[in-house]
């Protein structure tokens, strides 16, 4: 349907969906409470030909058009039940007298979430930072990508994959978790005796990110603004929390002039990408950098990413037709300066 719009590739391509797919999830929930590395890889290799279908499929549909492909990014309990839900079964176990094997089953369930709960799990275990305390988990994403790219290569497809790396916030994290990732990346070439174009880059949704961005340009190869969590944590809101409670009222009230996760904040949000831009060009000479989010799809966002001279804007298929117009309006009254 983006296609059809006139789409010229993916910027954002959403890898945890998958894993919410029936038939994976038991495989995903195992991997998550494997009690050590190797049996979180035995449970890792049969979701690899799953994640190896996905790309292949999206690969071959996009072909000759770039794909940005985010690694894993939500907290790993988001994938188990929920603690209170489990809670209840357990205590109805307890009640009903069950079997003693079957209620230990669950009472350890119960304790693996409980173990995974997080105070702010936005700002917790998750992006960039499980990738470094489970590197297996985004190598294995990362030898499907290239295997399901490699495939189809070698049948004269067009392939572009992106490789985004989600969550950075010190060039540090990126610099460990790239190296981890290259290493696979030239392991995969080698099994296939065949190489294919692809890049790293990052997600740039934290403000420090933003505001290191010529050192985290060293290590990416692109940048994909973030602006739903880069607007959360400049401004210190809960999306969530905020326009269910007091962000309508701030709008109504004149507090703020428009709702910030509706249309970009250029002064406080805006600045932080500025700066992004203007720092992560001066160290790596044609950097991309794109915008992922609700943002893509506002036309007065997508202007203000017109003055700031970024190479794409991403949105949903639906808001396609008014980004163009959008971009295509920016381009022109830029034109109209000019003269």
């Amino acid at each position: 349907m983006a296609r059809g719009f006139g789409a010229q590739g993916i910027g954002l391509c959403r890898t945890e969906h998958m894993f919410m797919e029936q038939e994976r999830l038991p495989f995903v929930q195992k991997m998550i409470l494997a009690e050590d590395s190797k049996e979180r890889q035995r449970w890792l290799a049969k979701l690899l030909p799953f994640q190896r279908s996905d790309f292949t499929g999206i690969l071959k549909e996009m072909h000759g058009l770039p794909v940005i492909i985010r690694l894993i990014d939500p907290p790993l309990h988001e994938f188990l039940p929920s603690y209170d839900d489990q809670l209840v079964k357990v205590t109805i176990l307890k009640m009903k007298r069950s079997p003693k094997a079957k209620l230990e089953q669950e009472e350890s369930l119960l304790r693996a979430i409980e173990g995974m709960r997080e105070q702010n799990p936005m700002l917790g275990l998750r992006g960039i930072r499980l990738g470094l305390l489970f590197p297996e988990i985004i190598q294995m994403q990362v030898r499907a990508i290239l295997e399901a790219a490699i495939a189809l290569k070698k049948k004269g497809v067009d392939v572009r994959p992106e490789i985004m790396i989600p969550l950075v916030g010190h060039v540090n994290e990126l610099r460990v978790t790239r190296e981890t990732l290259e290493a696979t990346a030239r392991q995969v070439v080698e099994e296939q005796k065949t190489s294919v174009p692809y890049k790293f880059g990052t997600m740039i949704e934290i403000p420090r990110a933003a505001l290191t961005a010529a050192e985290i340009a060293r290590y990416a190869e692109f940048f994909s603004f973030g602006t739903n969590d880069l607007t959360q944590t400049t401004f210190g809101f809960s999306r969530d929390d905020a326009e269910g409670k007091f962000l309508l009222r701030y709008v109504e009230e004149k507090i703020l002039p428009v709702n910030p996760f509706a249309s970009l904040d250029t002064t406080g949000v805006g600045r932080l990408m500025r700066i992004a831009v203007e720092e992560g060009r001066g160290a790596r000479a044609g950097l991309e950098v794109g915008i992922c989010g609700e943002h893509g799809g506002d036309p007065a966002s997508i202007a203000f990413c017109h003055e700031l001279g970024l190479d794409y804007v991403s949105c949903s298929p639906y808001r396609v037709p008014v980004a163009r117009l959008a971009a295509a309006q920016a381009a022109l009254a830029t034109t109209e300066r000019d003269r």
